[in-house]
């Protein structure tokens, strides 16, 4: 599945309207959120949901929630931005991945906690009546963005509401958040969030 080719041509007809409608995005950070905020501000009017319990420690979760909130006063987007910061509950994550602990990065483990931060997505989503709902996950290289799109409909039946399919890390959205971090100095973590992503420490692409 062409991920990237069906957002184009959902894109494509919303340039062809004045409708803008709104869009849920989850956001596992700032670095992450930067070129999807600047390629989809033209289309939508966002907001960024901030879900994230299985970052740990807690200090390094407060210091990705304020890298969240400066990024977005400091963008120049066409349209204003909102913020909405989920609940920070460490334990939802250690419950769901219960037995997968040992699992490889990448792996089952990491599928757990997608459909963990997309389910809060969704919800939030269907609650408020957002038109769309999305995540910046996929741009990123060590994220399977096959499965993301799969759980993101998966929710979107669910709750009655429209997944906006994305492959981020696709037209060099990765190299432009790598661009995007370094111009407005945002803090890039070395591991995904959690305490077994921190063990197993992968190193971002360059």
């Amino acid at each position: 599945m062409n991920y990237q080719l069906e957002l184009d041509q959902i894109l494509q007809k919303l340039s062809e309207t004045q409708f803008r409608p709104k869009l849920l995005i989850h956001s596992c950070c700032a670095p992450c959120s930067s070129y999807v905020l600047e390629y989809l501000s033209e289309y939508f009017n966002i907001t960024i949901f901030y879900y994230n319990p299985n970052i740990h420690p807690k200090e390094e979760y407060d210091r990705r929630v304020e890298e969240q909130k400066n990024l977005i006063k400091a963008m120049p987007l066409s349209s204003e931005v909102h913020f909405i910061e989920g609940e920070y509950v460490p334990t939802y994550f250690y419950q769901r991945i219960k037995g997968l602990e040992e699992e490889p990065e990448g792996g089952e483990r990491c599928f757990v906690c997608y459909e963990l931060r997309l389910q809060e997505a969704a919800k939030l989503a269907a609650t408020e009546g957002f038109d769309y709902y999305t995540t910046t996950l996929s741009i990123s290289p060590h994220k399977n963005a096959e499965k993301l799109n799969e759980i993101g409909e998966k929710f979107a039946t669910e709750y009655e509401l429209t997944y906006l399919p994305s492959d981020f890390k696709k037209r060099n959205g990765y190299k432009r958040s790598i661009e995007l971090s370094k111009e407005y100095n945002l803090y890039r973590q070395d591991y995904c969030g959690c305490i077994y992503s921190k063990r197993d420490k992968i190193q971002p692409v360059e």
